[in-house]
């Protein structure tokens, strides 16, 4: 529907479409989910951040991913983190996910799509390391209350954007990143080996120390491992 949009030149800066249902969605590395009807946050946000020069697109990922943290905080406010690249986690836990297409043009973004998916009062999955809001506090949470709360941080977060925060969004950003400077495990081109995770380069890139050496990853280019 979003692209259907952006096809007919008839989004504006800040359109929002909300699916009770979605089937077939779509997450980093190709991954899919399947959610029950009407219990979760599927959504999407049409954006046109225009401010943002191509090579600092990645901060748009952040001031996303903060708005989602925003009210995740407000319902579970402990062991929750943003795990890199754009997915919520409780501890070792997937909460949602955050997808976003950017299109760019000429040295400038010129509109982006935000998906954004969150588990709410599901209870549950297929897949074992998912949760929800529902299972980790135990009560149903009304989804128009939290869409509302959770467009309110989305507008705060991109407005603070648009008027200079990135550096302070990065710095929270990595306050709140999953597994930041601790050491686990990680896969890297078929091979298990231990990394501490140290930053988040200006592209988007995962900063990784391994074996003293300080190496920056593409999304698919290092695969966390979660026991």
């Amino acid at each position: 529907m979003a692209q259907e949009l952006l096809n007919k030149n008839e989004a504006t800066d800040g359109c929002v479409i909300v699916a009770g249902a979605q089937t077939g969605g779509r997450g980093q590395r190709g991954n899919s989910w399947d959610v029950e009807p009407d219990k979760n946050i599927t959504l999407s946000v049409i954006l046109k951040p225009t401010f943002l020069d191509a090579q600092q697109q990645f901060s748009l990922n952040i001031a996303v991913s903060l708005a989602v943290l925003d009210l995740v905080r407000l319902y579970v406010p402990e062991g929750s983190s943003l795990k890199w690249p754009n997915d919520l986690y409780h501890h070792d836990r997937k909460l949602g996910g955050i997808l976003i297409e950017n299109t760019i043009s000429g040295p400038r973004l010129q509109q982006s799509v935000v998906g954004i998916g969150l588990n709410i009062n599901q209870t549950s999955f297929q897949h074992p390391k998912a949760t929800s809001f529902a299972l980790l506090t135990g009560q149903q949470q009304p989804l128009g209350r939290l869409v509302e709360q959770l467009l309110e941080n989305l507008e705060r977060r991109y407005l603070g954007l648009r008027g200079g925060a990135a550096p302070a969004q990065k710095q929270e950003y990595l306050r709140h990143l999953y597994r930041y400077q601790e050491w686990h495990a990680f896969e890297v081109a078929g091979q298990r080996v231990q990394g501490q995770i140290t930053g988040v380069d200006t592209s988007g890139r995962l900063a990784v120390l391994l074996e003293q050496k300080l190496q920056f990853f593409q999304f698919q280019e290092i695969r966390y491992v979660i026991d």
